[in-house]
C-alpha cells in the first residue's frame, strides 16, 4: 500500500506541475479573460488535489 501511495502522490505532483506549464503557455495564446478563467480552474484543481494527497496520508 506504501508504494501505491508514493506513487500516487507522483502522479499528483505531476499533475500540478504539468498544469503550472499548461497555463503559462496558453495565457500567452489566449485572451485574457480566458486565461484568467483558466488560471482559476487550476488553481482549484491544485487544492483538489492536495485534498486528495492530504487523505492519503491520514
Amino acid at each position: 500500500m506504501s508504494n501505491e501511495k508514493n506513487e500516487i502522490e507522483k502522479l499528483i505532483d505531476t499533475m500540478i506541475s504539468s498544469g503550472d506549464d499548461l497555463v503559462q503557455k496558453l495565457k500567452t495564446v489566449l485572451p485574457d479573460s480566458l486565461s484568467e478563467s483558466m488560471m482559476l480552474f487550476h488553481e482549484s484543481n491544485i487544492a483538489n488535489l492536495k485534498k486528495i494527497k492530504e487523505l492519503l496520508n491520514k
